[in-house]
């Protein structure tokens, strides 16, 4: 598969590069890029991003930094792999975003900083932050950051030491 005009910033990663099709995509720092992904022109994956095996990106994709795509999610149009014609809205995923397996974003939405998106959803137009979104279609049915009295996921116990500062 092929690998064609790309920027590939300090420290990000291919784990198989035989194994992945990009094309005119910048890959930001840090970020880690599976097997069996394709990446169309025009896109860019922030920095620490992660993008799981058998994942598409279509053409004129934003990835904010540190988001997280899990397998087999389509992100935008899939076909045909050319950037849209002048007008139309880039598919951008917010900072911090969380997208589970096989979700499917249509092109041109804009999912919000922290947004997690469940495994399976569709999701058709514009994520607000920290929303919570599952099903087919895609619909808001909480908060990110609403953890029910749970302690904060935090296993290295960074928190406590941003919070001594």
């Amino acid at each position: 598969m092929p690998i064609t005009d790309i920027s590939l910033e300090e420290g990000a990663s291919i784990t198989h590069p035989d194994l992945v099709d990009l094309a005119g995509c910048r890959i930001g720092a840090g970020a880690r890029i599976g097997p069996f992904v394709q990446i169309r022109a025009g896109s860019r994956v922030g920095a620490r991003c992660k993008v799981s095996s058998h994942s598409v990106l279509g053409p004129s994709v934003e990835l904010g930094e540190g988001v997280f795509v899990g397998h087999g999610v389509v992100i935008g149009h899939a076909e045909g792999g050319t950037v849209p014609a002048d007008g139309a809205r880039p598919t951008r995923i917010g900072p911090g975003a969380s997208l589970g397996s096989r979700a499917t974003v249509l092109p041109g939405v804009t999912i919000g900083r922290g947004a997690m998106i469940g495994a399976g959803a569709v999701v058709g137009g514009d994520v607000p932050d920290f929303a919570l979104v599952v099903g087919v279609p895609g619909r808001v049915v909480g908060d990110a950051r609403d953890r029910r009295g749970l302690e904060p996921h935090d296993p290295a116990g960074r928190l406590d030491e941003v919070a001594a500062r």
